[in-house]
């Protein structure tokens, strides 16, 4: 059976998110960095040194909830989500009238949403998601590729 924990309806895969890939990694980078220069020795000294290192530690391990299917990211109410679940369909790729209005209005955002929908509908959910995992693996996100303001702040 598919796992569709990190499909969202839209057609979006949670685990190209930049809280997926890219800043668990960086903090987990910046932790080692302060021990190799021996931050847990002077850091105690520095205010607030022990909530930034908890915090290092909580950004560094962070796995996300869930997805929208769980209603723990994304708007709410979602109308796309809500879509979805009415027509009974895994991924809005899957539906007779995709792409709405709502998809390209997403995909002005996610440029690369409608050539990932056409492929997910090509090869099928569970290559799609192997896919997208490999994608993950290598540590791309969607930021990379022009999603919206956070692209140059996040670099």
């Amino acid at each position: 059976m598919t796992d569709l924990k990190r499909v969202a309806y839209c057609g979006l895969y949670c685990g190209l998110c930049l809280n997926c890939v890219r800043i668990p990694r960086r903090a987990g980078e910046l932790k080692e960095l302060l021990k190799r220069v021996s931050a847990e020795e002077w850091g105690p000294e520095l205010p607030g040194f022990d909530g930034f290192w908890r915090f290092l530690d909580t950004l560094a391990e962070f796995e996300p909830r869930a997805s929208c299917r769980e209603r723990s990211c994304g708007p709410e109410p979602c109308a796309i989500r809500t879509c979805a679940s009415a027509k009974g369909v895994d991924a809005c790729p899957f539906c007779d009238e995709y792409p709405c209005d709502p998809i390209r209005a997403i995909a002005k955002r996610y440029v690369t949403l409608l050539g990932d929908g056409q492929r997910m509908r090509d090869v099928g959910l569970d290559r799609w998601i192997e896919e997208q995992e490999a994608h993950q693996a290598r540590g791309f996100a969607y930021t990379d590729i022009g999603h919206g303001p956070a692209r140059a702040a996040e670099r």
